[in-house]
């Protein structure tokens, strides 16, 4: 036991005992620095073999460069020429739009002074009628232009110009009412208007000196059919038709 324990201390102290080295230790921020280095000698290598790589592949990073520099110019360009056109195009769109307006205008004025003339017209023919003392079977007033046309569903306007008979001196005072005759279902009715308990009981109001236009609407159901209409004007207090005239819409 013995000889075993100074067998291995002389194993480990002896001559034939392992050799020990001793270094230098280098600083830590020596060994950083190296190895940043190694680094950035790597990193310029390595552009320096892909730069190589583009040229030999037929590409030149300056000559690309400077399309692109191009390419930025001439988009610049496109976009400022494109602004150019859609500033005259806007421009366009405003003369068109005022020129468009200006041609309605002129259009409302024409239709204008259409229906002055017409009513113009009338009026000179109502003008003539009276100056021709025309009394219509001594009746005091008369009734002219009546017409009644269809506007939408079961609605209709109705026109008429009612006419003091010969040169009065005094205003013709009474009313009218309308007979409005259509077939509903298959079969006729008639609606008198104003309806009881409408605008008046006994019609609507009239007072004029030489002549009076009316104009007005009335509705019915839309499924019926407007066959004629009938206007019939009366004496105030009386009952007796003075003028009437029956149409059909339109």
């Amino acid at each position: 036991m013995k000889t075993t324990i100074l067998w291995k201390l002389r194993q480990r102290f002896g001559i034939t005992a392992p050799h020990v080295a001793v270094r230098a230790q280098m600083p830590w921020y020596a060994r950083w620095l190296g190895i940043a280095l190694l680094t950035g000698v790597c990193v310029v290598v390595a552009l320096w073999v892909f730069d190589a790589g583009l040229q030999f592949a037929g590409y030149d990073r300056r000559e690309s460069s400077q399309e692109r520099t191009d390419m930025k110019r001439e988009l610049g360009a496109a976009r400022e020429e494109l602004e150019r056109l859609r500033v005259v195009a806007n421009a366009s769109d405003s003369k068109l739009s005022i020129e468009r307006a200006a041609q309605q205008t002129l259009a409302q004025q024409v239709r204008t002074l259409e229906a002055e003339n017409a009513r113009l017209r009338e009026e000179t023919a109502i003008f003539e009628s009276m100056l021709s003392g025309d009394s219509r079977n001594g009746n005091p007033v008369s009734i002219r232009r009546f017409k009644v046309e269809p506007l939408q569903s079961g609605e209709f306007r109705y026109r008429l110009i009612v006419l003091a008979s010969g040169l009065r001196k005094g205003e013709f005072r009474g009313h009218y009412d309308l007979q409005v005759r259509l077939t509903r279902d298959g079969r006729n009715v008639m609606i008198a208007l104003p309806e009881s308990g409408g605008a008046a009981a006994s019609g609507f109001g009239l007072e004029f000196r030489h002549f009076h236009r009316i104009e007005g609407t009335f509705r019915v159901p839309a499924a019926a059919r407007v066959d004629s209409v009938q206007v019939r004007i009366y004496d105030t207090g009386s009952t007796q038709v003075r003028a009437t005239e029956t149409v059909q819409p339109s």
